[in-house]
């Protein structure tokens, strides 16, 4: 793990926890692709209201990035980098953009947490997402359905 933050993080939760000694390394992410909504999302994360992620099953394959798993950890920063706290996945679902509904939009907690906020902010970051591959979002591109638990925040 590079980013320091990160890694001090990780290693005070490691001093509480010494059963996940052996887990894979957490990944280290940031929401959203501008420094507004990162650091919103951070914030939402630490106070328990964003719960979801949605990353597209597309923009996953073209950046060869594995499937989350049940259990896996994630370290939150801002968009500077600075870790924020540690979530883990409680759960994963692959399903079509177009079955997104109200309830999985309020655990995502962002916006006025409708899905209609979810859909539009979603679309245009899978466009943007999806853009440097060439290709476009549709309505039954598959959406990975990542719900976790923060779990760890200094």
């Amino acid at each position: 793990m590079e980013n320091a933050s990160a890694r001090n993080l990780w290693g005070d939760y490691l001093d509480k926890h010494l059963e996940y000694a052996f887990v894979e390394a957490p990944k280290v992410i940031h929401f959203c692709n501008n420094q507004l909504d990162a650091n919103e999302c951070a914030t939402l994360v630490k106070k328990g209201i964003k719960k979801a992620t949605s990353p597209s099953l597309l923009g996953l394959q073209y950046r060869n990035e594995r499937l989350p798993r049940i259990g896996d950890f994630m370290i939150v920063t801002d968009w500077e980098g600075e870790a924020q706290c540690l979530v883990r996945t409680k759960s994963v679902r692959l399903k079509p953009f177009f079955s997104i509904d109200e309830a999985y939009a309020q655990l995502e907690g962002e916006g006025d947490k409708s899905l209609s906020f979810w859909k539009k902010v979603h679309w245009e970051y899978y466009k943007k997402e999806l853009e440097p591959f060439h290709r476009k979002p549709n309505e039954s591109m598959i959406v990975v359905c990542q719900e976790f638990e923060k779990v760890f925040e200094r």
